[in-house]
């Protein structure tokens, strides 16, 4: 069964808001982080007659296809603007018949 993706990305904030607070930077490790992270499980229930899961928690109600959209788009981070200066630069050292393509 899935977890709630809704739930799970608020719990996770907490959790290292609550981690940084905590703990002194130069004594922080990923691994600590993501070790605290695998604790976290909010399973949802499946309705088998239309197919949808469903949070007791938050009360979303979603497809499989729907849940690892949500999933994707908690987890991908914001652009920043190295990001766009790269993707623009990217582009601008493109061909001119690449461009056109695109």
């Amino acid at each position: 069964m899935p977890s709630c993706p809704e739930c799970t990305a608020r719990e996770k904030k907490k959790i290292q808001e609550k981690y940084e607070a905590e703990t002194p930077e130069e004594e922080r490790h990923r691994d600590d982080l993501i070790k605290l992270f695998d604790e976290i499980d909010f399973p949802m229930k499946l309705d088998s007659s239309t197919k949808h899961f469903i949070c007791k928690r938050c009360g979303l109600y979603a497809t499989r296809e729907q849940v690892s959209d949500i999933r994707y788009k908690l987890n991908q981070r914001e652009k920043t603007r190295q990001d766009k200066q790269d993707d623009y630069l990217d582009w601008w050292q493109k061909s001119k018949k690449e461009k056109e393509l695109t």
